[in-house]
């Protein structure tokens, strides 16, 4: 398999599609490339494996099997391993678990827009805009639930590391970059996550990229 993902620093979809595809247990390629550079667009014109996707990324490849978007790439790998390695066994902690990872693929625009995942970025005392403080307030109240009544067996969402830690691994970049303040629960669960050896593995590639995208490397105006 080759997993083609963009900027370390910057792209949010890049890095749930690689711990995807860490989490599944496979074998598989990366291929990193500069979203913001000028030659990604004649890149893309010429490179018959990104058009699929209309040069999105990430984007996968499993022999002649072309899988973009990180939620759709999550389930196909899913459909090869097992979907007992991405998600709980339990109903009713797997119900919750697909309802997270869907509302964190289609929702949260204020805090995307707001705070663009910037791995090597600190900012201080960001003033938060109204809808941004209620993206956070519904992703912590999310992330509550989870751990009160699913996360006992380990320090995870539902415990063990998923799906769920997959899709808001970016939210706790973000968290970080921006210092946002968050309780004691949270602050324990977002540490587990900065400390796995695959997220300290991206954290390290994106410390090295030399690549900036000047505009997402300034404070937030919000």
């Amino acid at each position: 398999m080759k997993l083609i993902i963009g900027n370390r620093n910057y792209s949010s979809w890049s890095l749930r599609g690689w711990l995807a595809c860490k989490q599944s247990g496979l074998a598989f390629e990366e291929l990193t490339v500069n979203i913001s550079g000028e030659d990604w667009e004649e890149a893309k014109r010429a490179m018959g494996e990104v058009q699929p996707s209309r040069g999105k990324v990430p984007i996968l490849w499993d022999g002649e099997t072309v899988v973009w978007d990180s939620l759709a790439i999550l389930e196909y790998l899913g459909d090869k391993v097992g979907r007992d390695r991405f998600w709980p066994k339990d109903d009713v902690a797997r119900g919750m678990a697909r309802s997270m990872v869907a509302e964190m693929h289609s929702g949260y625009l204020p805090l995307r827009r707001a705070l663009p995942m910037n791995v090597r970025a600190r900012h201080e005392g960001v003033e938060l805009p109204d809808p941004v403080k209620a993206d956070v307030v519904r992703i912590l109240q999310l992330w509550a639930e989870a751990r009160a009544r699913f996360g006992h067996g380990g320090p995870f969402l539902f415990g063990t590391f998923g799906a769920a830690d997959v899709f808001y691994a970016p939210v706790v970049s973000r968290f970080v970059s921006y210092g946002i303040a968050v309780p004691g629960f949270a602050q324990a669960y977002m540490q587990a996550v900065w400390e796995h050896d695959w997220m300290q593995a991206w954290i390290k590639g994106a410390e090295d990229e030399q690549w900036v995208i000047e505009q997402w490397d300034t404070v937030p105006a919000v």
